[in-house]
């Protein structure tokens, strides 16, 4: 257990609330009923910042209507769906805040566990990630989910905690350094493991979704999953290299014996069938190690290319007074 640390933290400090929307229109109404509620009972003042991913259903309309009721919620529209850990990135660029807490619109992040989070951060720790312990997704995604964690820790070359998303809150200065990092293909949960500080896991029970429909497909969960093991591994490319170290020994060892069947035993090897499999099983891995580089190279490309990380549509309540 890490020894407790008291710092001086702000009497009153302001909390910002980031919250990445994308078509949740049927989810919208609980969701600012419960922020209604948690900006009432909370000590604190409360900045709250919506981001709409390129919805295209009600989503920014009804944001936006809230955010003119009431001037402690902003909302911004991005031009299309740039993905999730875009969306963040654009939150945690806008908010206000001394401290800053990251979650879901579909409130499978329980918004009565940041007070708690709250309290270790006043303890001295700079950021407070959640921890999933029940999750109600069905067996498949928690399975996947559990795997993908445990095998990005076992290779990653920083250490990332497992089963934690981006739920969590972060001091100001760490919402800095988030905003300083250039990558655009951000993956925001190793990035924040990644600039260090005093960081702590905090256990709670995942949710079901209050309404609608989950976003993340599995298309999207491998894109997530790609550009975690990409970002902050170099295992895949290490794989490669012995991948190919392996096939080339494995060539040898079949060249080896064919001289010796010819020159030795005057028998010359024979079947169609085994040059096949061979021919299947080099092509295969060629194409597997030209598949782990091509990961990295597209990576590379779109890094070079220095395109923005999200283009703006519009902007709402407080945020609109703030110069893009």
């Amino acid at each position: 257990m890490p020894k407790k640390v008291t710092i001086q933290r702000p009497e009153r400090p302001l909390l910002g609330l980031v919250i990445p929307c994308f078509n949740e229109e049927d989810v919208i109404p609980a969701l600012l009923a419960e922020l209604n509620r948690f900006i009432e009972e909370c000590p604190h003042p409360v900045a709250i910042l919506f981001v709409d991913d390129g919805s295209r259903d009600r989503t920014f309309e009804l944001l936006s209507l809230a955010c003119a009721l009431d001037r402690r919620k902003a909302c911004v529209q991005l031009s299309r769906n740039f993905g999730h850990q875009a969306a963040v990135s654009v939150g945690l660029k806008l908010c206000r805040g001394d401290v800053v807490a990251v979650l879901d619109a579909d409130l499978q992040d329980p918004i009565d566990v940041v007070p708690l989070m709250m309290e270790k951060w006043r303890e001295g720790y700079d950021v407070v990630y959640g921890v999933r312990q029940n999750r109600k997704e069905n067996w498949l995604l928690r399975f996947c989910y559990a795997a993908f964690y445990r095998l990005l820790k076992s290779i990653a070359d920083i250490n990332l905690p497992l089963d934690s998303g981006d739920f969590s809150i972060m001091d100001r200065r760490v919402v800095d350094q988030l905003n300083a990092m250039p990558e655009h293909n951000r993956f925001v949960r190793g990035l924040r493991g990644w600039v260090g500080f005093r960081q702590l896991g905090f256990p709670y029970d995942r949710q079901a979704r209050a309404a609608g429909e989950p976003k993340y497909n599995l298309r999207r969960l491998v894109r997530l999953a790609l550009d975690g093991l990409v970002a902050f591994s170099s295992a895949p490319l290490k794989l490669a290299t012995l991948l190919g170290a392996m096939a080339s020994v494995l060539c040898f060892i079949l060249i080896v014996w064919a001289l010796i069947s010819v020159f030795f035993f005057d028998r010359t090897p024979q079947g169609w069938a085994s040059l096949a499999i061979l021919i299947l099983f080099f092509s295969g891995v060629q194409l597997l190690v030209m598949g782990i580089i091509g990961e990295y190279v597209g990576r590379i490309f779109e890094e070079v290319k220095n395109r923005p990380q999200f283009v703006e549509s519009q902007r709402a309540g407080w945020v609109a007074e703030q110069p893009e």
